[in-house]
């Protein structure tokens, strides 16, 4: 195949069709978080057959679980209608991609954004969810252009083959010089893996289950070594702060010198409650101990209630993240008006919403702006599992140059499910360095807290096996795989 030419223009794409599957996933732990338990979820599995143009026609695949109660926590829908949401995004967008001329990689996302999201919206959908669609099928189509060009994802960004410019979506970028900034980026060889601390789970004992992988936080830090740590919240400060402290002292005793975040998953009601808890951090005697400890505090409150005014002189003790109230590409400038210093990258929010809000951090931190604190991006997991959807996850962060990112998929779920055999194989040969397989199954590896990924910065976005496809169920069949 031709290779690309840093000094070309970006290659045009057209998509000529789009397979979709789903896979039942049993999670071998309940997950709680906020108000919701997930014990099993469907997981999409995306094929695109995309004409590059000059570089040839050829195949990308993209995968991303369809979480219910995390992109809609509205008190109406069950979790089936959930899933449905998911679903019909990704049946609008595949639609709509496989409609009209050649454009670029990024110009088929911004041909479609606006259409698609209001689309969702006339249905009845949250804004996280109306994304979902185009959030998968864009890193179908980048992993075949890469593959067209024998380039790494990051390689790919890097000289831009997606066609990254001034777009009406964004006008606070416009005049950003998109082409210096992506040559300037430097994506990182290990990402620390940054444990989540479920509302469920264990706090004592060095305990493990049938399989062999720990169920209790010490078992967690003795097998993996993590040195960061993500916990939960409920919404309650008296009963937060209580656990907290518990998850504190374990992780003293297991792991000194540890770093967290706080995940409040829009559990806390409003400003008031808000204040309520960071009161209540600032006098827990374990955090005034070592205060740098704390990293930030995501999402605390409801996505519908995230612009409150009053939140721009909250005495917050680390900074605020937006991570479920960045549903749109207009999300993170109008909360950093509102005190949100922070935002999420997820592969399942987009790929391309995660890069630009990347670029607005660094042009926000150069040029002040006149508001307080520096802006910064995160890496933040919705279970991503084994295989495709955690590799470019990864391969995302690490583009981002982010050094450290949440990951709970391997802690639920043992290595790649219910996946055949052959699958996996296949993506542990490909993928030695990050999958461990000395337990007879791949399992995903994290030695002394780390990640290492050198094997995702291949031709294509982060993967050298691909799924088997002939083993998923129609995607019909998402909304009763929950």
């Amino acid at each position: 195949m031709p290779a690309f030419q840093s000094s070309a223009s970006a290659p045009p794409v057209r998509v000529l069709a789009i397979d979709c599957g789903v896979r039942p996933m049993q999670l071998r732990l309940p997950f709680k978080f906020g108000a919701s338990t997930l014990t099993r979820c469907p997981q999409l599995f995306v094929r695109a057959t995309v004409d590059c143009g000059a570089l040839g026609t050829t195949l990308g695949w993209a995968a991303e679980m369809m979480v219910p109660r995390w992109f809609d926590k509205r008190v109406g829908p069950s979790q089936s209608d959930n899933v449905l949401d998911l679903q019909r995004a990704v049946e609008a967008a595949s639609t709509a991609y496989m409609g009209g001329a050649s454009t670029t990689a990024f110009g088929l996302f911004a041909r479609h954004y606006v259409d698609l999201m209001a689309l969702g919206a006339s249905r009845g959908a949250t804004a996280l969810s109306a994304a979902y669609g185009q959030a998968v099928l864009d890193r179908a189509v980048l992993d075949a252009l890469c593959r067209a060009s024998q380039l790494s994802a990051s390689a790919a960004f890097r000289c831009n083959l997606v066609g990254m410019d001034d777009t009406p979506l964004t006008q606070d970028l416009r005049g950003w010089n998109w082409r210096a900034w992506l040559e300037g980026l430097s994506p990182a060889s290990n990402l620390h893996a940054r444990h989540t601390v479920g509302m469920l789970d264990a706090l004592e004992g060095d305990t493990e289950d049938a399989t062999g992988l720990p169920t209790s936080l010490p078992a967690v830090v003795r097998r993996y070594g993590h040195r960061f740590f993500k916990i939960k919240l409920g919404g309650d400060p008296e009963v937060d702060l209580a656990r907290l402290d518990a998850v504190l002292a374990t992780l003293d005793a297991v792991a000194p010198g540890h770093r967290f975040t706080l995940d409040g998953n829009e559990q806390y009601a409003d400003a008031h409650a808000l204040r309520a808890l960071c009161e209540g951090l600032r006098a827990l005697p374990r955090l005034a101990a070592r205060p740098q400890a704390l990293l930030y505090l995501e999402q605390p409150l409801p996505r519908d209630a995230s612009m409150d005014a009053s939140l721009i002189e909250l005495d917050a003790p680390a900074p605020l993240l937006l991570d479920e109230a960045d549903g749109t590409l207009d999300a993170f400038p109008t909360g950093r008006t509102h005190g949100w210093l922070g935002v999420s990258s997820k592969a399942c929010k987009g790929l391309y919403k995660a890069v630009i809000n990347r670029a607005r951090c660094d042009q926000w931190n150069l040029s002040g702006g006149g508001l307080a604190g520096r802006c910064f991006m995160s890496a933040e997991d919705l279970t991503c599992q084994a295989g495709l959807a955690v590799q470019q996850d990864l391969a995302l962060a690490s583009l981002l140059g982010l050094r450290h990112c949440e990951r709970n998929g391997h802690h639920y779920v043992d290595g790649f499910g219910d996946a055949p055999a052959a699958e996996q194989a296949a993506f542990a040969a490909a993928h030695p360095d990050l999958y461990d397989t000395s337990a007879g199954r791949p399992r995903l590896a994290i030695r002394r807290g780390l990640l290492a990924i050198d094997s995702l910065a291949r031709p294509g976005f982060a993967h050298a096996a691909d799924p088997d496809f002939d083993s998923l169920q129609p995607l019909s069949q998402a909304s009763i795989l929950v």
